[in-house]
């Protein structure tokens, strides 16, 4: 046996195990159990957010996305109950109540029943709850989170259950929805009565009290797009319902909505889809920012549908005797439809019990997995 050689192997098997365990340790977000105390979840959805619209946060940003900072990832299959191809209602349900079920659905069973959604089942449980979206607040994907009704249309019904609910932080558009309505109720009233300051100028408004609840409605219905003149809401609202929940006693759940990704993949739009994109990857490091220096928190980043059949392929030409080219230096940025694809889409976690997202499960597997890391699970 030639011993150098034996020496050399050991000396390699040696000096690979430490690495492993040097990488282990100085990453304080991998293989971590909650804690005990203050531990919270900041749930980060890409509406209509395939891979391939990740994917051009690393082509058309300035610089490396906030997307690579996280340690594990894994795959969602997002068909509804109803459909192959799901909508953001039955998406953000599976999302919020573990169900499976048809496409318009908010916060109920395939029988329309109402399912106790994970905001609800943790406010009960001394949680503070904060939504954040550049749609309007009443739609699909936040109202999943505190409402019940049959269909996503029902946007008057909608605005009343959110009020009546147990959220702490509201950020995003649809003040139509609280005062403009065929019924002529004022329903900022009634939020500042359940103690909210109501603001429709900008998130960044500081209220004249020391207000226990938030609510900013900025625009009649869904924010202006990013490519049309957007300021920094989405960065802005994420920490600032950051900064605020976290200066309560208990934990916080938040989520927090890039919805005009979808938007754009219906619009076929590829400026629109990128310009999104890149935001809501603003919005993404600030949540990351804030858990990796408190230490205790959980980020997920996910997406409750692809839209567009959006494709980032190879710019075509035509060569001689009209045979196509294509330059793979070139990007040209190309959809498939107006509507939503089946395709599975990218789960990105980061915090304690992170790697239990790695994997490819249902849409549905996240909720669960949010019951089993908040202890909810052992309260049933």
């Amino acid at each position: 046996m030639n011993y150098t050689l034996l020496k050399f192997y050991i000396l390699t098997c040696c000096l690979t195990f430490i690495s492993c365990n040097v990488k282990t340790q100085i990453n304080p977000q991998i293989n971590k159990e909650p804690q005990t105390e203050k531990f919270n979840i900041i749930f980060l959805i890409g509406d209509g957010m395939g891979l391939s619209q990740l994917s051009s946060a690393y082509f058309y940003g300035e610089k490396e996305p906030n997307f690579s900072r996280f340690p594990f990832v894994g795959l969602s299959k997002t068909r509804s109950g109803s459909h192959k191809i799901t909508d953001s209602a039955a998406g953000a349900t599976a999302f919020s109540t573990g169900k499976k079920t048809y496409n318009g659905a908010i916060g109920v069973d395939m029988d329309t029943n109402a399912v106790e959604t994970i905001s609800e089942e943790l406010a009960k449980n001394d949680w503070s709850i904060g939504f954040v979206s550049t749609s309007s607040i009443t739609h699909a994907t936040p109202a999943s989170f505190y409402s019940h009704v049959s269909s996503r249309l029902m946007q008057q019904e909608i605005a009343k259950d959110l009020v009546y609910s147990d959220v702490d932080f509201i950020a995003g558009g649809g003040y139509n929805w609280f005062i403009n309505r065929t019924d002529s109720l004022n329903y900022f009233d009634s939020l500042e009565q359940k103690g909210f300051f109501v603001d429709t100028n900008s998130v960044l408004t500081l209220p004249d009290n020391n207000q226990e609840k938030l609510a900013f409605l900025l625009s009649p219905d869904g924010m202006q797009a990013k490519h049309l003149g957007r300021d920094n809401f989405l960065s802005d609202a994420t920490v600032r319902s950051i900064e605020f929940l976290n200066n309560k006693s208990e934990p916080f759940f938040l989520m927090i909505e890039g919805s005009q990704i979808d938007w754009g993949g219906h619009a076929n739009s590829s400026e629109y889809v990128i310009q999104e994109v890149l935001d809501f990857d603003l919005a993404v490091g600030a949540a990351l920012d804030f858990a990796e220096k408190q230490g205790n928190t959980l980020v997920i980043v996910t997406a409750d549908h692809e839209t567009g059949g959006f494709t980032m392929a190879a710019e075509q030409g035509f060569g001689p005797f009209m045979t196509i080219t294509r330059d793979y230096n070139k990007l040209t940025p190309v959809f498939s439809t107006g509507g939503h694809s089946s395709t599975m889409v990218p789960v990105l976690a980061s915090g304690p019990g992170a790697e239990k997202f790695c994997g490819i499960y249902e849409n549905t597997k996240i909720h669960s997995l949010f019951r089993q890391l908040t202890n909810m699970n052992s309260q049933k």
